[in-house]
């Protein structure tokens, strides 16, 4: 299904740019624990990490479709790699959608003037 491309700001397309290899690395890194260790419980301070690099991504999605179904982990819960890892897939597919409304391939970005 084709998605309609749609303006975003400026400051929207380059914390995206900044976010979105941060995302995937960090969704790399915990498929890997996650495999190792999926009831793993992770520690204050990772919750922490993988909430502030959600929240900056949360920034660039809070006007699309997709945003009420993206949370934040509870830093008292204390989630398993697996809640991590599930969670984070979500946020990288909401980002790829974001940047299918948003860009295409010859023109880049579609900005708002």
């Amino acid at each position: 299904m084709a998605t309609s491309r749609r303006k975003t700001t400026r400051e929207k397309a380059e914390s995206y740019e900044v976010v979105m290899p941060l995302l995937r690395a960090m969704y790399e890194e915990f498929k890997v624990f996650s495999k190792k260790k999926p009831d793993g419980a992770l520690s204050k301070n990772k919750i922490a990490v993988v909430n502030r690099l959600l929240k900056k991504c949360r920034t660039v999605l809070q006007s699309e479709p997709s945003f009420e179904l993206l949370d934040l982990h509870d830093e008292d819960d204390l989630p398993q790699n697996s809640d991590v890892v599930l969670t984070l897939s979500q946020y990288v597919a909401a980002m790829e959608q974001f940047r299918e409304r948003h860009h295409t391939w010859d023109e880049g970005w579609i900005i708002l003037d």
